[in-house]
């Protein structure tokens, strides 16, 4: 009977765990890499600057190459399919991706990431494939926030439901500055996610394990009856 308790108030100190536990923890099998903070949360102690980044994107026929562009510490990566830019007059075409400072902080949303200006010397006449990564100690950011200036205003432009661990991707047909976040007023998209399977799995070894203790006390109850002497006997 006390082993079944034991294992009952295990079960309950892994539901207090899972409840506690910071938001993102359960999104991959290892935490990510430190991510690297323009404008650190408070609670970030070690802190290192993030990095830009740039590209040379090669003209082949009158035809912008395929390519990628990512900063120096892969915060950010960008993909162009070919014939992604106008190349009209282009030999080469060059991209940059720069953190901004300061951190914009638009009212009515929380941004998760540094924000990122990405220019480049054409426009842009495909869809590109944009990814950014996020920290571990943040709730996971909804969607990917698109502005033609710092001030605003800011545009979602979505993110696929297929991602790696704290990253979040989407797709983006002009250049300009980019950062993830979600509404202030709102949950983190996968922050109720997040608690489902530690919690379902808490609460089925707690239901488990309250389901045996009636059947562990009957055969207690049984062991003892049968090990009483019968006072019939001489």
């Amino acid at each position: 009977m006390r082993r079944v308790w034991l294992l009952a108030a295990a079960a309950a100190a892994y539901l207090l765990a899972a409840w506690m536990v910071a938001p993102g923890f359960y999104d991959g099998f290892a935490p990510a890499q430190p991510y690297n903070w323009l404008c650190p949360p408070f609670h970030v102690a070690a802190n290192q600057p993030p990095k830009s980044g740039s590209l040379q994107i090669k003209i082949i026929g009158g035809v912008s190459d395929a390519n990628s562009a990512f900063t120096d510490d892969v915060q950010v990566v960008i993909g162009f399919l070919p014939g992604a830019f106008d190349a009209t007059g282009k030999t080469v075409i060059a991209v940059d991706i720069k953190p901004v400072s300061p951190c914009p902080k638009p009212p009515g949303l929380t941004f998760v990431t540094n924000t990122y200006l990405i220019t480049a010397g054409a426009p842009l006449v495909k869809k590109s494939s944009l990814l950014m990564r996020y920290s571990d100690i943040v709730p996971a950011p909804s969607t990917v926030y698109y502005s033609s200036s710092a001030d605003g205003p800011w545009t979602s432009i979505g993110a696929l439901s297929e991602a790696q661990p704290f990253t979040i991707d989407t797709t983006t047909d002009k250049l300009g500055y980019f950062a993830a976040g979600y509404p202030t007023n709102s949950v983190s998209h996968s922050s109720s996610t997040t608690w489902l399977l530690p919690l379902a799995i808490a609460l089925l070894i707690i239901a488990v394990l309250v389901a045996g203790i009636p059947l562990a006390i009957m055969r207690r109850r049984r062991a003892g009856v049968e090990g009483e002497p019968d006072e019939s006997e001489p």
